[in-house]
Parts: structure tokens; sequence; C-alpha cells
């Protein structure tokens, strides 16, 4: 990553003016990776918005995200995608960001807003805004081979030796295997970007490398609860299997069954992101085998409001969507169905069929228009 000092420096810089103290605003957490921080609004409610900082920084601004959906808060991150050049620094986006929320929220500005555009410039040159400005602005011209080489010796062999330990702490987190996916995924973005055949967001996509660089490192990964495929090498489409699900259920002892009978042993769901992610839900639905009951629909849709734009936050984590819906199969009272596809759901009724993607959407688009007049049940009935 370009200009690794000079963000270094004003990430130290934000946590001396916004520590978590702050009356306003506060910085929770913080790294060359990612950002943590909270505005305390009126009545002192407090909103947690963050922002992964991508390997295109400063030529790309970092990629911020709100956990609530509130739009006097979603208004104001939405605004940082949208700048260039100096203004892609993090430290000017945590201005603009502060700016915008006091605005939305009829607040005055803390007095510490306008210290970020004076702050002691990284590379320790003095003078005014304009010079720092003007210097901030040829870093983000130049080539990322030109910058490593306007760094000394000394900081150069400073920042290798703090990334091979980052990296090798981060190895001790996760197998080899999942280390080498990731590896590949940047690569294959790295292309992307150069070729301007970029798919998704930005947004989307460097969420969706966190959510997998999590549940890599999570227990219940680790433990064999379940697997993770990204089908084509896409973010953007994943093959889940569960494979541990309450051991006192009759959908363990069925899956003990179908082991014997098929070979496998694992539920099998497929989960769609769009674009939108996180702001939005992804797409699932069982792949394999056929179930009755569970809230599983026609063509494999699951009947959760989890899944739907109403009962969706963006906070919601991959991993917690998962653990949810093996819950909830349990909870249902969901069975295989070993004689092919002659099961009827109890859940919102209709012909189970043979699953497919088709299938699925037609079934869960149905689902969500019944309940969106009708209401959501928590936990939802079993007649639906």
């Amino acid at each position: 990553m370009a200009c690794l000092n000079t963000l270094k420096q004003e990430i130290k810089t934000l946590e001396a003016l916004f520590p978590k103290s702050h009356e306003r605003f506060q910085i929770m957490s913080a790294s060359v990776d990612e950002l943590s921080c909270r505005f305390i609004g009126k009545n002192g409610k407090k909103y947690e918005i963050h922002a992964n900082i991508t390997e295109t920084y400063p030529s790309t601004p970092p990629v911020w995200f709100a956990e609530s959906e509130e739009t006097s808060v979603t208004n104001a991150v939405q605004i940082l995608s949208n700048t260039t050049g100096r203004d892609n620094h993090v430290i000017i986006q945590v201005g603009i960001l502060l700016k915008e929320l006091c605005r939305l929220h009829s607040l005055p500005e803390p007095p510490d807003i306008e210290r970020l555009i004076t702050a002691p410039d990284p590379l320790r040159l003095g003078g005014n805004n304009v010079v720092v400005a003007q210097r901030m602005e040829a870093e983000d011209t130049e080539d990322i081979e030109e910058d490593e080489e306007s760094e000394s010796e000394e900081d150069l062999h400073l920042d290798m030796d703090e990334g091979e330990a980052n990296a090798k702490s981060k190895a001790d987190d996760m197998d080899l295997e999942h280390l080498a996916t990731l590896e590949r995924l940047r690569q294959n973005q790295r292309q992307d970007y150069l070729r301007g055949s970029v798919s998704g967001s930005v947004q989307a996509t460097d969420r969706l490398m966190k959510e997998l660089r999590d549940i890599y490192r999570s227990d219940s990964f680790k433990k064999g609860m379940y697997t993770v495929e990204l089908v084509s090498d896409s973010l953007y489409e994943w093959n889940i299997k569960l494979l541990c699900v309450d051991p006192d259920s009759p959908l363990h002892k069925d899956l003990a069954l179908l082991k014997e009978k098929e070979g496998k042993d694992c539920i099998q769901l497929n989960m769609i992101f769009k674009e939108t992610y996180p702001f939005e839900p992804p797409f699932v639905r069982v792949v394999h085998p056929i179930i009755s009951g569970g809230y599983v629909l026609v063509g494999g849709a699951i009947c959760m409001e989890l899944l739907t734009k109403q009962g969706w936050s963006s906070a919601y984590t991959v991993e917690a969507v998962i653990m949810q819906i093996s819950a909830t199969l349990v909870k249902g009272k969901a069975r295989i169905q070993f004689q092919g596809a002659s099961g009827t759901s109890k859940v919102c009724g209709g012909q189970q069929g043979q699953y497919s993607l088709a299938r699925a959407q037609q079934s869960f688009k149905s689902l969500v228009q019944i309940h969106e007049k009708n209401g959501w049940y928590t936990p939802p009935k079993e007649d639906g």
C-alpha cells in the first residue's frame, strides 16, 4: 500500500484528537486495515461506523459502512464514497463524515474538526494548509513504486518488519490453505482493477473479504460446524455446508441416515450477494437435500424475516446468518425427505419439487409479499 507511513501518522492523529472519552466522536479501534468509530448523537445515542482501508488506498477512499440504518447516518457515510484526490485520506474522510453527521443531527461541530486539516504532516512538513495539501495531492498521483523508492531504507525496513510480524500473527489465526485463498482473491481483484473489469462494488467486495477472513479465524468454522466454498472464486456466491445441528434434533438423526444412504452428512446452502451488500441481505436457499418443515419453501428458499430487506441489518455477519439458519431449521422441525421430491412443507405451504434458484427466488418473492401484508411472527408460526 502506498503512503503507509502517512496512513499510520494520520491514524495516530485521529486517535489523539478523538479518544474513547470524546463527547461527540470516538475512535474505538484503528489499524492500517480497519477503522472503527462511534458518533454520539442527541440524548447520548451511539452510532457505530466502520471503514475498511483497501490496498488501492489512497487512490480510492476507505470503504465505510454504518451499523445503523437511520438515514441521518447512512447519508453521511454515502458521501465518503464519492471523494477524490486529497479527500480520500482517512484523516480528511473523518472530518467530512463528522461535519455531515453534525449537520444531519443539528449538532454543533466539535472544534477538533478544524484540527484535522491543520494536523502535523506525517512527513514532518511544516507550513500552512496549502503546502500540506499540495504534498498530499502529489502523493496520491505518484505510482506505488515511486513512493516506495522515496522512503528511506530505515523506514522501509521498519515497515517490512512490522508487516512480516502482522502477517505472521494473521497466519497463526488460520490455515495456510485459507491464507492462500485470501491472497488469490486479492490478486484477482488487483488484476480486475487494472483491466477495468471490476465486478460488484468496492464496498461489497471489501466487506465480503472481511467476512471471509473473520470466518476463517472463527472458532465455529475451525470446529467444523460448517464449511465455505466460493463458487468460481467469486466473493459474490458462496456454497455453505452445515455439518452440525442440534444433536438432540430429528434433523441430526436424518443427517446420519443420509450419510448411510448417500455418503453425505451435511445440508448444502447457496448464498448470493448483491453489490448493495451489506445494506441488503444475501439470497439464501437450500440446495440439498430436499427438506420438509424447518421454514424451507418451494425451491429451497428459507422463510426468515432476517433474510428480507425489512428484517435485515448491515451489522449482521455472514457467520451469524449461517448459525441462525441452522437454529431455525431445528426450531422448525426440519426433516429430510428421503423419497425424492414428494415431501410437502408444513410452513407457508406448497409442493417442494426439485430445488432450483428460479423456483426459490419466486417462492421467496411471494413469501415477502404475503408477510408484508400480514406481518411477521417472531418466531414465525408453523402455519406461515
